[in-house]
């Protein structure tokens, strides 16, 4: 069945007369992990027929955190355009004993996991509960009432506060049109956590990664290094990404936005090929810049690479999947992911240069082309966005 999202409430449930109590989404990470968690979270509260809490963004030391979810969304109109799919409520009534919430974590409960079964008891009895959403989820199995609910939230209802937005649309114009967002993922934590080999990076950036990891994190050697990577588990470099994008035919003169946080590194052999690069930092405000958190930084990124003429990812994670499903639903299509397993399985095979850049470009040709990238979320549900 295809029908649009903005009738989908005709082919919903109606919202059952009483609740089954009230239910609170506790999100973690960056912003587009609590994004993402959030959106399911909405979906599993009309699943139980629960009455929905304003979700509580967690304060995070290591994302350099201290947001909510009302610093970066308009609340009024998040319950607006949640209206007739669930009701949401910013205070619980005076005749809920606890203002605390009895904690359920999901998020690491894997395989035939029954939001049902295993979740509503415990609503039921508490008739307050907090959640943080499972990793993996099968919502094919959701109703449609629940399904159409997690997109309604996903895709129309969440809007940046008036301030936030303000400050997206002046960055956004101040950025050389017309220009391609490029999400670069290469910080010093993150190639730690991939346990990748990079033998040919600077003392400074090694140094670096290896302050990140600790003990811990040491990177694979020998064959299963070499697995790993064709597996298409380490991060490209921006000397890496140069390549990828010049076997795509994307000319060296293109206005690029960098959608990245802070701290990249080995970005002295991108900017000397790829000149007109353009960062947060560079075109904001100083003074507003210094005084923004993870979470408002993340939401200018996200908002910029929505709206970009075309969007490229060198990784694919959970901003990737939120910024390729906007696009999709926004009729964008011009958003692709590098193969990180189709570089390295190539570069394994000792090509370099032209017949390299041949081969990278015979891998995504056809995505490229047709703009579409590599994949979307599951939150497409069975309406045609």
């Amino acid at each position: 069945m295809d029908i649009s999202l903005t009738s989908a409430l005709v082919f919903c449930s109606a919202l059952p007369a009483k609740t089954n109590g009230f239910i609170r989404i506790d999100c973690f990470g960056g912003l587009n992990q609590m994004r993402r968690d959030l959106c399911d979270g909405v979906g599993i509260a009309r699943l139980l027929n629960a009455t929905l809490v304003l979700p509580k963004f967690e304060v995070a030391a290591y994302w350099n955190e201290s947001s909510g979810f009302g610093d970066v969304f308009d609340v009024d109109y998040f319950i607006q355009n949640m209206n007739g799919f669930i009701k949401v409520v910013k205070d619980l009534p005076t005749d809920i004993p606890s203002k605390e919430p009895f904690r359920v974590d999901c998020s690491k409960r894997k395989g035939q996991f029954d939001y049902t079964e295993s979740i509503l008891p415990l609503l039921l009895e508490h008739h307050y509960i907090s959640l943080t959403p499972a990793m993996s989820q099968r919502r094919d199995r959701y109703p449609q009432y629940a399904k159409a609910t997690l997109c309604q939230a996903c895709y129309s209802a969440l809007r940046l506060t008036s301030s936030l937005e303000k400050k997206a649309l002046e960055l956004f114009d101040a950025i050389p049109k017309p220009f391609l967002s490029l999400h670069l993922r290469f910080e010093p934590d993150m190639v730690a956590y991939s346990r990748c080999e990079y033998p040919n990076l600077s003392p400074s950036s090694l140094a670096a990664i290896e302050a990140a990891g600790g003990a811990d994190k040491k990177p694979w050697t020998g064959e299963i290094a070499q697995s790993w990577r064709k597996r298409g588990k380490c991060p490209l470099t921006p000397n890496e990404t140069v390549l990828m994008l010049q076997s795509l035919r994307i000319p060296t003169s293109t206005n690029i936005y960098l959608a990245a946080g802070d701290g990249l590194m080995e970005m002295e052999g991108f900017t000397s090929v790829y000149t007109k690069v353009f960062t947060k930092s560079d075109l904001l405000n100083r003074e507003d810049f210094t005084r923004m958190h993870g979470n408002t930084k993340a939401a200018l990124d996200y908002y910029v690479s929505i709206n970009s003429d075309a969007y490229v990812a060198t990784y694919f994670g959970n901003m990737d999947k939120m910024v390729a499903a906007m696009r999709a639903y926004k009729g964008m299509h011009k958003t692709l992911f590098l193969s990180r397993k189709a570089f390295a399985e190539l570069t394994s095979q000792g090509l370099e240069e032209v017949e390299l850049k041949k081969g990278l470009w015979e891998v995504h040709k056809s995505d490229f082309e047709s703009g579409r990238g590599s994949a979307l979320p599951d939150c497409f549900c069975e309406f045609k966005l």
